[in-house]
């Protein structure tokens, strides 16, 4: 009697910590933040074969949200007049990731899990 109970509150505390997490299965997403001195267009290509184009984004904006199936996402930057910037991201499931170009054009990727 004793080892079930115990085994019932060893059950009762990991199914509590598992009901704790914000995101569950949910695809990544991605927001491109313009913190350079030109504009930006973005053209993200995903693990599914889909394209989705991200024109203009002024310095010091940033893009909408966008939602991806979890996997490969390349992220063909054009800043201005200057060469094109790719950027290869593994997008996992339940964590947002943001696309920044800092100060200097230079283009960096931050991710953030969401259960956090």
């Amino acid at each position: 009697m004793k080892r079930v109970g115990i085994l019932l509150i060893g059950l009762t505390m990991s199914l509590s910590f598992q009901s704790c997490k914000k995101c569950k299965g949910e695809d990544p997403i991605a927001q491109i933040v313009n913190n350079g001195t030109e504009s930006v267009s973005v053209q993200i290509q995903t693990s599914g074969g889909n394209t989705v184009n991200i024109n203009n984004i002024l310095p010091g904006q940033g893009s909408e949200t966008k939602s991806f199936a979890a996997g490969n996402v390349d992220f063909n930057i054009s800043i201005g007049n200057m060469n094109d910037v790719d950027l290869a991201v593994v997008m996992e499931e339940c964590w947002e990731y943001e696309i920044l170009i800092d100060a200097n054009n230079q283009v960096s990727s931050v991710p953030t899990d969401r259960n956090e």
